[in-house]
């Protein structure tokens, strides 16, 4: 079973997520912020994960650090249920439209945590959320997961479907990065390790 359970608790954040990475696409988010909520059923559905996140953050000083404490504790949980890496693809990218957006993903489960982020969002907020803050999201989620990873906005008109576009490319390229391949023996590295 490739599953993981990480809870991160802090003065300004109380974070549970559970994630199994051989799901069916299920999601029961509840992170005290309307919209992330939508981009982690997207991301739980088109990845095919099983993704429970449980979140109570500071949100009424801003969604700072519930969006970055996100990321950590997603991407620990990443880390964790992929284990050895044993089998893994290790690369996965995704290009995905959304309507008139147009979004490319590409990562490596290397070990070696790297965030390139592009992104020229047409608007600065969805509702009451600063869409600045994704970039801390991913940028905490590449650290923790030890993921390599390049987000680039190719076009987009509508702040939403941008970022539609980017959870459900995420969740296609890691979908592929993690899925296993009887081929590889061992890690997918000349070093013998990720």
């Amino acid at each position: 079973m490739r599953n993981a359970e990480v809870t991160r608790t802090t003065r300004e954040t109380d974070i549970r997520i559970a994630l199994e990475l051989d799901g069916s696409g299920r999601g029961g988010i509840d992170s005290g912020i309307p919209f992330m909520n939508h981009m982690l059923e997207l991301f739980a559905r088109h990845g095919f994960f099983d993704l429970e996140v449980r979140a109570k953050g500071d949100c009424e000083v801003d969604f700072h650090h519930t969006m970055e404490d996100l990321g950590l504790v997603l991407g620990e949980a990443i880390r964790r249920a992929a284990g050895d890496k044993a089998g893994i693809r290790r690369y996965g990218q995704m290009i995905l439209p959304m309507d008139e957006a147009l979004v490319l993903v590409a990562l490596d489960l290397s070990g070696r945590p790297y965030l390139a982020y592009e992104m020229e969002p047409p608007a600065d907020r969805v509702l009451n959320l600063d869409v600045r803050l994704f970039h801390e999201f991913f940028q905490a989620l590449a650290v923790t997961a030890g993921m390599n990873l390049h987000i680039r906005q190719l076009a987009g008109a509508e702040v939403h479907h941008v970022f539609e576009a980017v959870f459900k490319a995420f969740a296609k390229a890691l979908d592929q990065a993690l899925s296993l391949d009887p081929r590889i023996q061992g890690v997918l590295s000349t070093k013998g390790q990720l």
